[in-house]
């Protein structure tokens, strides 16, 4: 697999990365182990985890154990430089910090992930969602903004760049991204590091699919201009893309039977609608059309876009993680990609 460079960053990543987020709940320890060498031998290098990880569910008490099993690989695998580690720190919430994080708080949480990772250094280090809020997760469609204090959300960004100054100058970390972020608070951090002198975001990491297009504007303007490489997790609409749930569905084993098992609605974050499952439909009816795999089709999409954008592939088992590996060098033509514009515009935003 070819490698790219990460943002504005003198960093080589895969231009493909794997997530970690379901290891050590979904997936067990020594099977994330697996999927890590597995897309290590496929040419992926780039690996992305969280403090906040393992999730489905998130519990309080299960906070971390994933950079643990991502660290045991490391330890156990040798050849750090071969890799490029990503980690976040959350924001506020009630599993990890109910203030999420500010200068102070992230020269601790930066030694920690590194102690979980048993590494000296982290490639990445990201901000998981803004402490003035976000509207990610489906937050958009009440998102009010209009409490937000603007001297006090600079003042926090200019404590918390300190900070990641700090850290990076001292080697423990590459360089830094953001994550749930909206094109205005981007733009504000980049302005607020260049009048620091301090580093600036190379990456964000937001959702991004053919289902959830939010970034095709503002954003995209916004990541050209300023070379800010877009991660996008959940390619495949939390699995609402394979169209596994189609028809009212529910595998034993998925995301959403989990959810279930463990008290929860079953709905993936909200992204399981009516609309979403005729759009589903219609995406599963173009490939079928296009002779090709819808799982491999909306990979290929994302890989495609017209900023930079690196898929974030997620698999709870290692039947699923080689279907992913074994689409990575389709390539969409001309007429696919404008035939997928016109199905969008006929299924926009379904959740």
């Amino acid at each position: 697999m070819d490698s790219t460079t990460l943002g504005g960053s003198d960093i080589r990543v895969s231009e493909v990365c794997l997530g970690t987020m379901t290891f050590g709940n979904q997936t067990a320890g020594a099977d994330g182990h697996t999927q890590m060498d597995r897309a290590l031998a496929a040419g992926i290098t780039f690996f992305d985890t969280a403090e906040l990880y393992p999730v489905n569910p998130v519990r309080r008490e299960t906070v971390g154990q994933t950079e643990e099993i991502v660290g045991n690989w490391l330890a156990s695998r040798g050849g750090r430089d071969r890799v490029q580690i990503a980690t976040k720190a959350a924001g506020p919430g009630d599993k990890v910090r109910a203030e999420g994080f500010n200068g102070a708080i992230l020269r601790q949480t930066v030694d920690a992930s590194l102690k979980r990772l048993k590494t000296d250094y982290i490639d990445l280090y990201q901000l998981h969602w803004p402490v003035r809020g976000s509207y990610a997760f489906r937050q958009n469609w009440r998102y009010d903004p209009s409490k937000q204090d603007r001297a006090e959300t600079l003042a926090h960004m200019e404590d918390v760049l300190t900070a990641l100054d700090e850290v990076v100058r001292a080697g423990k970390v590459r360089a830094i991204g953001l994550s749930n972020e909206s094109a205005w608070g981007t733009a504000r951090w980049l302005d607020v590091a260049e009048r620091l002198g301090g580093p600036r975001m190379v990456s964000i990491q937001n959702e991004y699919s053919l289902l959830y297009r939010a970034f095709d504007t503002d954003l995209a303007e916004l990541a050209v201009n300023e070379k800010v490489t877009l991660l996008a997790y959940s390619p495949l609409a939390a699995g609402l893309l394979t169209g596994k749930y189609l028809n009212g569905d529910e595998p034993v084993g998925s995301r959403v039977a989990t959810d279930r098992a463990t008290g929860g609605p079953g709905d993936l974050g909200g992204r399981r609608t009516v609309r979403a499952d005729q759009a589903v439909a219609a995406w599963h009816g173009l490939a079928a059309e296009l002779g090709l795999d819808p799982i491999h089709m909306a990979i290929a999409f994302t890989r495609q876009r017209p900023f930079h954008c690196i898929p974030i592939l997620g698999a709870t088992d290692l039947g699923q993680l080689d279907h992913l590996l074994a689409g990575l060098d389709l390539r969409l033509s001309d007429d696919a990609l404008a035939r997928i514009d016109r199905l969008h515009r006929s299924h926009p935003l379904p959740y």
